[in-house]
């Protein structure tokens, strides 16, 4: 990481950028938080390690519209999100210089806790230079370890590759993670009876207390203005009511942002709850493979997706209705 911190503040101290978006130490040893800093000195603060999992593609939208050039570290899976938002003219390429860092996966602490780790003072092995191996935990319970592996988040399981797709500079060091099918989920939910969709959902969407930390977090959620805080509907809350009301603020959102979701994983990285809302965007990725051609938003910049380009091949839209 000192490779990492020494560079970006040679770039800010010669003037090639005016202020650099990465991660700043939180208040405990595995929650850093994305941060703007725009003196050499505020570098210091900087770090980057295995739990640096969020995507600071959309803090670009913000950076986009500040005078000058914000330095942006973003790892592989990220550009994609970032290729997305120029092919959606929401980002200004000319005002970012992507400086892509490497990913040896990054750790979910939920996954920690799950293995029975809590109390947490201290982490060592999740160094971006170390070897992503082991993890060793420092407790008020004594000392505890588990694999890197069975720490990191479910997206770095289905890694889409450690190739970056839009950079001005790479450093840093990448180590494949993928060891499961990307749609092993979908398919277990796609063999349900309807009943049995209808109850996963509603026991997972039900616990949904409509903070909206998924919309916020979601690079593909770049509209001005939102629906669901529009005052003229009681959208804005959580209604106080029997009925499986979420469904619709979630199904939603998943449709919104169809064809242009990069699977980035950020809404069930963000979401308190633990709701695996990644499962709706990667039906629907999913279905475009099958019916249109095998597509990855993102992939490349100004690529026109399947769903807003139209050919004689296309599927008739009565013929999903088959599916079930």
């Amino acid at each position: 990481m000192q490779e990492l911190r020494d560079r970006v503040k040679e770039l800010l101290a010669d003037g090639t950028v005016d202020r650099v978006l990465g991660w700043k130490a939180g208040d405990l040893p595995y929650n850093p938080e994305a941060a703007y800093f725009e003196t050499v000195e505020s570098l210091d603060e900087f770090v980057y390690n295995g739990f640096c999992g969020a995507n600071l593609s959309k803090m670009m939208i913000e950076a986009s519209k500040l005078e000058g050039k914000t330095l942006v570290c973003l790892k592989p899976c990220d550009t994609y999100s970032f290729n997305q938002l120029i092919t959606e003219h929401r980002v200004d390429r000319e005002k970012a210089y992507i400086l892509g860092v490497g990913c040896k996966g990054k750790l979910d602490m939920e996954k920690v806790r799950a293995l029975g780790i809590k109390g947490v003072e201290q982490v060592q092995g999740a160094e971006a230079d170390g070897d992503a191996e082991h993890l060793t935990f420092q407790t008020i319970y004594g000392e505890k370890n588990c694999s890197y592996s069975a720490a990191m988040l479910e997206r770095c399981h289905v890694c889409k590759g450690k190739e970056h797709r839009i950079y001005d500079e790479l450093i840093g060091e990448s180590k494949e993670t993928k060891d499961a099918e990307r749609f092993t989920e979908v398919e277990k939910i796609e063999a349900m009876s309807p009943e049995e969709k209808f109850a996963y959902f509603q026991k997972e969407l039900s616990k949904c207390i409509r903070c909206n930390a998924c919309r916020n977090a979601c690079p593909a959620c770049s509209c001005r203005k939102c629906v669901f805080d529009s005052t003229k509907f009681d959208s804005a809350q959580k209604a106080n009511v029997d009925s499986f009301e979420e469904r619709m603020f979630h199904i939603i959102r998943a449709f919104h942002v169809a064809g242009r979701c990069t699977d980035c994983g950020e809404c069930s990285r963000v979401c308190p709850q633990g709701i695996p809302l990644h499962l709706f965007n990667r039906k629907f990725i999913k279905d475009i493979d099958t019916f249109y051609g095998e597509y990855q938003a993102g992939s490349e910049a100004d690529m026109r997706g399947p769903l807003v380009s139209y050919t004689f091949d296309d599927i008739e839209p009565g013929q999903t209705a088959e599916r079930g």
